[in-house]
């Protein structure tokens, strides 16, 4: 079993039950994380929690370090059972055969985020037509620490633009198409993902 910080635990079951064993560990390992980047997708949750569900999921199972839902203007879904999100995380990371857990941070409005200082690189992608918007493929430096902002349906306002690239966040393109916001961020993480191998 995994502790979900890169712990795996050889264990013995003591007492059996299937809402809560008792075990008795025998031997445990720290597990090496087989990804040389962290990854932290800030994002609006849709007003189909479903959707927002399956984005964790899915996020999880191709490999994210941390999670937070935004607050934005344009948001729909102001509110979070961050218990409930925990445990589709966990359900993920066993699935995948993963140690680490992602950490999922709570609901946090986008001007205090944007405010506090990212380690690495920021992006930010956004529907607006912008001269100045790139491809990760271009411009991520490999093996960093990335924060990448996907905003509500409807977008992020251009207030949150313009103040998100005082931030040093960079615009970028996911494509000629426009993605739904899970699928926004579903993209970040592949691109990421598949730029390392």
């Amino acid at each position: 079993i995994t502790n979900g910080n890169d712990y795996l635990f050889n264990v013995q079951i003591i007492v059996p039950n299937d809402k809560k064993c008792v075990v008795e560990i025998k031997d445990f390992q720290k597990t090496l994380n087989n990804r040389n980047y962290y990854l932290h997708v800030a994002i609006a949750p849709t007003k189909n929690i479903d959707r927002f569900e399956w984005f964790l999921e899915k996020a999880t199972e191709i490999g994210i370090d941390e999670i937070t839902p935004l607050l934005c203007k344009n948001s729909e879904r102001k509110h979070l059972k961050i218990d409930r999100l925990n445990k589709i995380l966990q359900s993920a990371l066993k699935q995948s055969l993963q140690y680490k857990l992602p950490k999922l941070n709570g609901l946090t409005d986008f001007k205090n985020f944007i405010n506090n200082k990212f380690i690495g690189e920021g992006f930010i992608a956004h529907c607006e037509n912008d001269d100045k918007k790139y491809y990760l493929k271009n411009i991520v430096k490999l093996r960093s620490r990335y924060t990448i902002l996907i905003g509500p349906e409807g977008d992020f306002s251009l207030d949150e633009i313009e103040n998100s690239k005082k931030n040093g966040f960079i615009p970028i393109n996911l494509g000629k198409t426009r993605l739904r916001t899970e699928t926004a961020g579903i993209t970040c993480c592949q691109n990421i993902n598949f730029l390392h191998q």
